[in-house]
């Protein structure tokens, strides 16, 4: 499925939604971004022992039997314009829209898939005590539209491993801030992950720029 609707970046898209009780295991909810940075946990954050393969990716998808690999299925799936699928899942012709910097891309070379948290953010905010199993799913999670994102290689790789307090999307629309921050609440929610000091402050600050703007999230298994 294209995520064109979850990234729809006008104000009609946004939904006023009140604010819910805590969910019980498992259950999906959607919230104002400012209440659910308020169920973020607050940790220090260690990337002592960090290595990135630590994080299987990317594995076979959540279909094995296509040919095709979690990069390769995302790009299916986030595609504007539909590429043909080759032998060996080799994708030509297509059309993907980078929200981070409003760019078009016709080529999927020229696109990276993100995660949305960052691999080395995830170890800092407490995968490092997950099981190499659970480190792998989150590297490959396509259970939330959010979790993995195509955009430009070099909007990634500015990107890099920072999070929201010394990156945002360089897209000069304010409501793609809005959107950007209300994914990255919602992976961290979704898999438990902490913020620190910095982090919380910024996402505070940025969530009282976008009173309109729901979380969606549901608790990874």
């Amino acid at each position: 499925m294209i995520k064109s609707a979850l990234r729809g970046l006008t104000a009609a898209a946004i939904l006023v939604l009140p604010l819910a009780p805590a969910p019980s295991a498992h259950a999906a909810e959607s919230v104002p971004l400012a209440a659910a940075v308020e169920r973020l946990p607050l940790a220090a954050e260690s990337r002592a022992g960090y290595q990135r393969t630590a994080f299987k990716h990317w594995n076979a998808g959540t279909n094995p039997a296509d040919g095709c690999n979690t990069r390769a299925e995302v790009l299916i799936a986030e595609a504007v314009e539909a590429p043909q699928i080759g032998p060996n899942c080799q994708l030509t012709g297509g059309r993907w829209f980078s929200y981070y910097d409003a760019t078009s891309v016709t080529s999927a070379s020229g696109l990276d898939i993100d995660h949305m948290v960052p691999l080395a953010e995830a170890w800092d905010s407490g995968a490092s005590a997950w099981t190499a199993r659970r480190r792998e799913a989150y590297a490959n999670d396509q259970g939330a539209e959010a979790s993995l994102v195509a955009v430009t290689a070099r909007s990634n790789r500015s990107k890099s491993d920072q999070d929201p307090a010394t990156w945002m999307p360089p897209a000069p629309d304010e409501a793609v801030r809005c959107t950007y921050a209300a994914q990255w609440v919602g992976t961290k929610l979704r898999w438990g992950l902490a913020v620190d000091d910095t982090e919380l402050a910024a996402l505070r600050d940025i969530a009282g720029g976008c009173p309109l703007k729901a979380v969606a999230y549901e608790p990874a298994t």
